[in-house]
């Protein structure tokens, strides 16, 4: 099965923006895709609008953007005025109401135990995201592992400090990458 995000990935580093200040170093780095893990009702539109000006393939994370709700009209909200090439969250129902928008998704999951393991993977196959995005990210062993068990891509994060922890995440089978330290957003990977 072919998965539009493959096509997307230039930089196998996905820059996650936490922080308002940090938005400016992701729209000068090397990075083609952004994830949004800040901001409100306010401040999203100009967010999306500065990244995409800058060539920028966006992402906004909908489970931290405040004042915002989990619900259908939303996501619509989302996809009609702010306009990002798609969204990221935990929760599956919101995967499902993005892609009847249009929207690309990714799948956060949190691999604290194989059975969150097991789990996520079930539910991703039953939402059907165009990616995971799996935490912590240092778990080569895990992110080979999941290679084997689905074929979504698979993006790594969590816990990302160095050019080797990236390396790593890749040798296993991520498809890239996604750090919220901005010192990691210009490596050419």
């Amino acid at each position: 099965m072919k998965h539009k995000i493959i096509d997307i990935v230039q930089s196998q580093v996905i820059a996650s923006i936490k922080e308002d200040g940090d938005l400016e170093k992701a729209v000068q780095s090397n990075v083609n895709i952004v994830f949004i893990l800040t901001g409100n009702l306010i401040t999203m539109n100009e967010y999306v609008k500065k990244l995409k000006k800058a060539g920028k393939t966006t992402f906004i994370h909908i489970d931290f953007i405040d004042g915002l709700s989990n619900t259908k009209s939303a996501i619509k909200y989302i996809a009609e005025i702010w306009k990002p090439s798609g969204i990221i969250t935990t929760k599956s129902n919101l995967i499902k109401y993005a892609k009847e928008e249009g929207l690309m998704t990714i799948q956060r999951l949190f691999l604290i135990d194989r059975n969150a393991l097991a789990k996520g993977i079930d539910i991703a196959h039953n939402c059907k995201p165009d990616a995971i995005e799996v935490l912590p990210g240092l778990m080569p062993s895990i992110i080979d592992q999941l290679t084997n068990m689905t074929s979504l891509p698979i993006i790594a994060g969590g816990l990302i400090s160095n050019k080797e922890d990236i390396l790593n995440g890749l040798r296993a089978g991520a498809l890239a990458i996604s750090s919220g330290d901005p010192k990691l957003w210009n490596l050419d990977l």
